[in-house]
């Protein structure tokens, strides 16, 4: 990896585009064992730079000075409530902009490297609403929603820039502090905010990171502080749980090891490749991928959260939480693609804020909430959507379902026939196609090529590449003359934002593009997995072609994706043909039978 250039495969590009897919995807995924996705060593430089000083200074800059404190005498304000009020807007307010996560090329964004607020701004780009409710009717963003997202940025600014304001029961739990809490009244105007953006368009509201934080505000707006500070204890700790176990199953073993690959840290080729069972021949997770999963992963994400909610003892208390922080500051250390960097940092300090600074064994356990029932009443609202989200992932993104980075992710691939992909210019937005943004950063066309094929042989090596790929492969005899694209991708470009959730490219976004577009029928195919339900053990998935709908779905096991090397070598997973749309002019009578 250089500095300032790109560690591209060793191929002549032209030679290696000619190829038939299974060996491109062969030699891609081989490649990223060693070299990740191959980002010249500024980028991650750059978002280093981003984190620390844009990030954290600004952050802490932001929090002192606005309540009267300074910045500079850390042991002074640590553990000031105020500061970790602050802490979160600052991070909300960066995330609704758009310059925390997904954010840059590490996120599919080449050049503009923020999407978001470039989007969000402008009437007429695409939105999409989460559930068909009254009032949200339509796919283009209105005037009025660029008004309440102007007045979502508007009352975050507000809640930060003013000083805070006393209270009798911080007084009575806290005697020495003197900061104060955000104003109640303030910040439950960017929570009422958030979520009603999220009625109407999704992207925000999970961009914003919405599942968390609206609690988090309403939490601040409208709890005495002792019960704030429990009830925000109990909300890391549903991220937390939620997040471990969704790791159960065969997804997250997948997940790691091509992370490990991409941590610009990670200087050792052979550890490595010691993640996959028989480097080049077998990329399956080696017993040390999967031990460093669902040992330092799943096990860590469970127990440990669950000791700092109820552990009284200081010591264990403090364990816990080194705990903790390490495991979130070792994912800010690998760089995952969609770079959630901020989030993780601040997770990493809600940890020391919330069980260090606030132990149970002080009064802050969840025995001392009040009445005793708001603590079962606050935790069975902070379950429900991860409940619901497990066994109806059709209704829930694996956002608000606590799915963070588990490898159970809705997905899609886009396949262009071949000039298809130039008439996405018609689709209303600030930026380019990825590779018109590579190119124009200097990135030559075939190399461009190269790079955006390497999002899909990144997405091969976890399960529903390989199942996505599988139904491209029996339904297009064509495949290997079209442009694939990765759907996150694809997505980042159409609506300025994309997290890993298919949901924001489904068929309402492929609907709302091919009504700028006109895609002609079989120019684009596009095949759509959703997550795994927790109960079954089959994932379903869509073939959509914009010009005539879903044209067929089916579903594939779980266990043949994740039993399948990521090229495919044996040729497509089997899958299960449920519908198959009519051929238009022909008749029931005379259609054939699915196979």
């Amino acid at each position: 990896m250089g500095f300032t250039t790109p560690n591209y495969p060793p191929i002549d590009p032209k030679q290696f585009l000619a190829q038939p897919l299974t060996e491109r995807m062969k030699l891609l995924t081989v490649f990223w064992v060693e070299n990740g996705f191959g980002a010249p060593g500024i980028v991650y430089a750059l978002y280093l730079t981003k984190l620390l000083f844009f990030y954290a200074l600004g952050g802490v800059l932001v929090a002192t000075l606005t309540s009267g404190l300074t910045p500079w005498a850390v042991s002074a304000w640590w553990n000031e409530p105020i500061v970790y009020q602050k802490a979160v807007l600052w991070t909300v307010l960066l995330e609704a902009i758009n310059v925390a996560g997904s954010w840059g090329p590490l996120a599919g964004k080449a050049k503009p490297m923020t999407g978001g607020i470039r989007f969000w701004l402008r009437p007429g780009t695409i939105r999409l609403r989460p559930w068909r409710l009254p009032f949200t009717a339509g796919d283009r963003r209105t005037w009025f929603d660029v008004g309440m997202y102007a007045a979502l940025l508007l009352s975050l600014v507000t809640a930060l820039a003013l000083p805070g304001v006393a209270t009798s029961e911080l007084a009575n739990a806290q005697p020495d502090e003197t900061a104060g809490l955000v104003r109640p009244e303030v910040v439950l105007v960017p929570a009422v905010l958030l979520a009603l953006i999220g009625l109407r368009d999704k992207i925000i509201f999970l961009a914003s990171r919405g599942e968390q934080y609206v609690p988090a505000m309403l939490f601040f707006g409208l709890l005495p502080f002792v019960e704030m500070v429990i009830a925000l204890k109990l909300l890391i700790v549903t991220v937390w749980l939620g997040a471990g176990f969704s790791k159960f199953g065969k997804h997250f073993a997948h997940v790691v090891p091509p992370m490990v690959s991409n941590g610009p840290f990670v200087r050792s080729k052979r550890l490595k490749r010691a993640h996959y069972r028989d480097y080049p021949r077998d990329l399956q997770p080696s017993r040390v991928g999967s031990l460093l999963a669902h040992g330092g992963g799943t096990t860590v994400e469970i127990i440990t959260p669950l000791v700092l909610l109820l552990s009284t003892n200081t010591w264990v208390t403090l364990a816990g939480v080194a705990v903790m922080v390490i495991f979130h500051l070792f994912i800010v250390s690998l760089f995952p693609l969609a770079v959630p960097l901020e989030w993780n940092v601040l997770f990493a300090f809600a940890t020391i804020v919330l069980f260090g600074g606030f132990p149970a064994g002080d009064g802050y356990a969840i025995t001392d909430m009040s009445p005793p029932w708001l603590a079962v009443l606050i935790a069975a609202a902070l379950l429900f959507f991860p409940v619901l989200g497990n066994f109806r992932p059709d209704l829930v993104s694996f956002l608000p379902a606590m799915r963070q980075y588990s490898g159970n992710w809705a997905a899609g691939m886009w396949a262009f026939a071949p000039d298809a992909e130039e008439k996405l210019y018609a689709v209303k937005r600030p930026v380019g196609n990825q590779i018109d943004q590579y190119q124009a950063i200097g990135i030559e066309p075939e190399w461009a090529e190269v790079s955006l094929q390497q999002g899909i042989a990144f997405r091969c090596m976890h399960t529903q590449g390989r199942g996505l790929l599988s139904v491209l492969r029996r339904h297009l005899p064509d495949i290997d003359r079209r442009s694939l694209r990765e759907g996150e991708f694809v997505c980042n470009s159409m609506v300025g934002f994309n997290f890993g959730d298919g949901h924001l490219h489904d068929d309402d976004l492929i609907a709302a593009v091919q009504s700028q577009v006109g895609f002609k029928p079989g120019e684009v195919l596009v095949a759509w997995v959703e997550s795994q339900p927790v109960h079954r053990g089959v994932q379903e998935y869509k073939l959509i072609d914009p010009a005539l709908g879903v044209v067929e779905r089916g579903t594939y096991r779980v266990a043949d994706a994740a039993a399948e090397q990521p090229w495919l070598p044996n040729g497509p997973i089997p899958t299960q043909v449920t519908w198959t749309r009519e051929p238009v002019g022909v008749g029931p009578e005379s259609r054939a039978t699915a196979p």
